[in-house]
């Protein structure tokens, strides 16, 4: 059985897909991108806060199913210029303890709305 998962605090789905998935005890986090969800727009400054509004939604998103970063076992990071990696991994880093998920960045030639970074997770209750 699965169960959709939203909330406000974060950008509603700009297509046919649902912020989060729970099935069973796993949750599947959509891609998120850099939207804020109090105004819909994008933030389009530096790669570092664009970086940093996309944990937020996924934080947003996570604590809807009762959840944090201490339960995310896999990301997904996916940014149009693989230069700014190291930037966006600064940021990331922030959210994680030493207990950081798996997890893969893979360098993209579009991203949804023309942002630079997008994140997704895998997380376990």
């Amino acid at each position: 059985m699965k169960k959709v998962i939203e909330t406000k605090a974060a950008p509603a789905p700009i297509g046919p897909y649902n912020q989060a998935i729970l099935a069973g005890n796993t949750l599947y986090v959509s891609g998120q991108i850099p939207i804020n969800p109090e105004n819909g727009e994008v933030i389009s400054t530096s790669i570092e806060a664009q970086t940093h509004q996309v944990m937020k939604n996924l934080k947003a998103i996570l604590a809807a199913a009762g959840m944090n970063f201490e339960h995310v076992v896999k990301c997904s990071i996916f940014v149009k210029n693989m230069a700014d990696f190291a930037k966006v991994n600064d940021v990331y880093g922030t959210y994680f303890d030493l207990m950081a998920p798996a997890r893969e960045t893979v360098e993209v030639a579009e991203l949804p709305k023309s942002v630079d970074v997008e994140i997704s997770c895998i997380a376990v209750i």
